[in-house]
């Protein structure tokens, strides 16, 4: 398991640039070509073109560039538009046992799955099958279930919005709420805390109100590698005067320094610097950091009483005392030791914000994957409420979502818990009673399936096996299922690690024509910023074995469904024009009143956002100051609080290569980032091996054989790649309200190798 080649060199302080030109370029033309490869980089992200494979970062409303991608961009579409073929046999040379033991990124360069392929039960080789058989398989098991609780559909946020609506019609039509996404291990808790303090759950910034903030606080995400298009919107804000707070437990090359790889006169000369104030936060201390600051913000009040905006508060806002009433009983002094941040720097921050009215704050998964997650981001919104920072131009809040359509997917209903606002009208538009018990999340699909109470897993995409927490447990789960299909591009470990009988239902990708009754269709999905927009493949498919996602699940229901041809919804009819889907999801969901009029305009249009405009609709009708409970980690000597990362060559659970080369890693992913002084407390020095262990519920889990690399990371907090350290983190230990699992906040020791 240990990784012989690793090379580990200083981390970068400059992103972009000629290696990220180098980089997008390698990865494009080795696995496309160059004609095929320049075809489809000149698509992306165009109005007439197809929307990015990966991030949900916002494209401009009006201009844009012929070249409007960034690196990773262009390794998302290298990823999915290979010429690497999964064909039958490949599938007749490779068993289940043998690929089962090659890494992610093996496991992901074998190519394009080009035909249905099955599993059958004892067999260790999948076999191809009839497409209208695999239909026929799925839904007769379907049907023979006891209840339609016994299956569990699961989505990635690839999935277009017509593929998202219409797989949600189906699993409801069938009968049940067992909708958990991608959604509910990232910014589930973005969404929880976002509706109840301010009635939304998205963000309510646009791309424009980047270039006309004061101030923008980046805290708990890394843009330079999860969303790289973000840093030219950060260098056109510092040119227009921002000011950068950026909060992170480890420095960034993407947040230090920015060369624009598409402007030649970028390359040259001073990068930009792209930080003004970096406060060092130890792990999940952000509540303790952001309590600081808005205490700091009351005492100025108090001297300067436009450092609050009092109007605001009085007018638009609901639990103002409340929240100081608490706030006042904790020390100042207290606060900022937790945090681990200098005091100097946290005064400097509060003197920053105290002075300016428009301000942004951005985050990801730093924040959300804590058990006090949705604390972490009811406190950022505390912030912005004293400041009177939402509701108006170039301030607000924002998520930024790490796929590029799960968003969408939400907004389409492809949701556990879905409300009864949007179950009426499902029954007025389509004719049927849809169920109204909850179904099961992504934590709770884990545990229903290996209880034996789930017994069939469909996954719209994605790779449900690598993107969840305690890998060996949910293995098990997934094995105990009777039936475990996937709709898939290419071959990821979820195929390997299977129910009794599984079956891989091989789709389109973003960059392929899609047709359907001879003529080309387009699909839809929204960014960050609530913008809903086209995106139109044109790259010949794979294979003529392909079908769209629409198409597997029209089929599916047809299969399944004992009265498929209802009134309203006639399935083939439906799929064969992707306007009628879009017919029906504008009846369906406020917001999409003449969709196919508005998503074929350039840059397509905004959806409804009442904290946009400054209105909240909350159970208050005013957005809500909270009271945020601090985290309770009670660290023994010898333990650590582990947080996963991504690298730079990888995109959520697909693994583009083994280098990440902005924090100096070659060659090798298994590796655990350490602080110097921590490193040197225990003997370890760069290049020692240890096992990294947790001990939940009286139950030890083990990551073997990484690799110790000593980094500028705050003492007892430890980083590590994820999928690789997934296996220690426990399914059962989550955030509150919210569900996501802690995987930013795990208890771990270092063991010797």
């Amino acid at each position: 398991m240990a990784e012989k080649n690793l090379k580990i060199t200083p981390p970068k302080k400059v992103a972009g640039g000629v290696e990220a030109v180098v980089s997008s370029l390698e990865h494009v033309f080795s696995e496309v070509g160059v004609v095929e490869g320049t075809k489809a980089l000149l698509k992306l992200n165009q109005f007439e073109g197809f929307d990015c494979p990966g991030c949900a970062w916002p494209d401009p409303d009006e201009h844009r560039s012929v070249v409007e991608f960034c690196e990773n961009g262009a390794k998302a579409v290298a990823e999915e538009a290979t010429e690497a073929k999964c064909d039958v046999e490949f599938f007749k040379m490779h068993t289940v046992s043998e690929m089962s033991e090659w890494t992610d990124y093996e496991i992901g360069k074998s190519g394009r799955i080009i035909r249905p392929m099955i599993l059958r039960e004892g067999g260790d080789h999948y076999e191809p099958i009839k497409w209208k058989d695999a239909f026929q398989l799925i839904g007769n098991k379907l049907k023979s279930l006891a209840s339609p609780n016994e299956a569990i559909f699961y989505t990635s946020g690839r999935t277009s919005n017509e593929a998202a609506f219409l797989y949600q019609l189906f699993v409801r039509m069938y009968g049940t709420n067992n909708l958990p996404d991608c959604s509910n291990m990232c910014h589930e808790s973005s969404g929880v805390a976002l509706t109840e303090t301010v009635g939304i759950g998205k963000g309510s910034v646009t791309l424009d109100d980047f270039y006309k903030t004061e101030v923008i606080v980046i805290i708990g995400q890394n843009p330079g590698t999860n969303h790289p298009r973000m840093l030219s919107a950060l260098q056109k804000a510092k040119k227009n005067g921002a000011f950068i707070i950026n909060i992170n437990p480890i420095p960034e090359a993407g947040l230090i320094g920015f060369r624009h790889p598409q402007n030649p006169l970028d390359l040259i000369g001073k990068p930009t610097q792209i930080t003004d104030l970096w406060l060092q936060v130890k792990i999940n201390e952000d509540v303790a950091l952001l309590k600081a600051i808005n205490k700091l913000l009351l005492e100025e009040e108090k001297k300067n009483p436009e450092t609050v905006d009092d109007e605001f508060i009085k007018e638009k806002t609901t639990g103002y005392e409340n929240y100081v009433k608490e706030l006042n009983k904790h020390n100042l002094d207290d606060l900022i030791i937790r945090s681990g941040v200098e005091k100097e720097s946290v005064l400097q921050a509060a003197a920053v914000l105290a002075r300016k009215k428009r301000i942004i704050v951005c985050w990801a998964m730093g924040l959300t994957q804590h058990k006090n997650a949705v604390d972490n981001i009811r406190e950022i919104v505390n912030m912005l409420l004293l400041k009177g920072s939402i509701g108006k131009e170039g301030a607000g809040t924002c998520p930024v979502r790490g796929h590029s359509n799960v968003q969408g997917d939400r907004t389409m209903g492809i949701y556990e818990k879905p409300s009864p606002q949007f179950l009426a009208s499902l029954k007025n538009t389509f004719g049927f009673n849809p169920p109204k018990k909850n179904g099961y999340d992504s934590v709770e699909s884990i545990q229903a399936m290996h209880d034996g109470k789930a017994k069939v897993f469909f996954a719209m995409g994605g790779n449900f096996l690598s993107a969840t927490p305690d890998t060996e447990f949910t293995a098990k789960a997934l094995q105990k299922c009777d039936l475990t299909v996937h709709v898939s591009t290419k071959l990821n470990r979820s195929h390997l690690v299977h129910g009794k009988t599984a079956v891989i239902l091989p789709c389109l990708g973003r960059t392929e024509s899609d047709k359907q009754g001879g003529e080309e269709q387009f699909v839809s999905v929204e960014n960050s910023t609530g913008v809903v927009h086209k995106s139109q493949g044109h790259k010949e498919p794979a294979s003529e074995y392909l079908l769209s996602e629409p198409k597997i699940i029209a089929e599916l229901a047809k299969a399944t469904l004992e009265n498929s041809e209802h009134p309203i919804l006639k399935w083939d009819e439906v799929v064969s024009d992707y306007d009628h889907i879009r017919n029906l999801i504008a009846k369906t969901i406020p917001g999409f009143e003449g969709y196919n009029g508005k998503v074929r305009k350039d840059g397509g249009f905004y959806l409804p956002n009442g904290a946009r405009k400054g209105e909240f609709n909350t159970t208050t009708s005013k957005a809500n100051f909270t009271v945020n409970a601090l985290a309770d980690h009670k660290l023994k000597e010898g333990e650590y609080l582990m947080m996963t990362v991504r690298s730079h060559d990888q995109y959520n659970t697909t693994i583009y290569g083994l280098n990440d080369r902005y924090r100096g890693i070659y060659n090798g992913r298994r590796v655990v980032f350490m602080n110097e002084r921590d490193a040197f407390t225990e003997g370890y020095t760069t290049g020692d091996h240890v096992d990294i262990v947790s001990n939940y519920d009286g139950i030890e889990r083990k990551a073997e054989d990484f690799t110790v690399v000593i980094y500028p990371i705050p003492r007892q907090n430890i980083a590590t790649y994820f999928p690789e350290a997934n296996v220690v983190i426990p399914y059962n230990h989550v955030a509150r309200g919210s569900q996501t699992p802690i995987s930013k906040s795990v208890i771990v020791q270092l063991r010797r190798k």
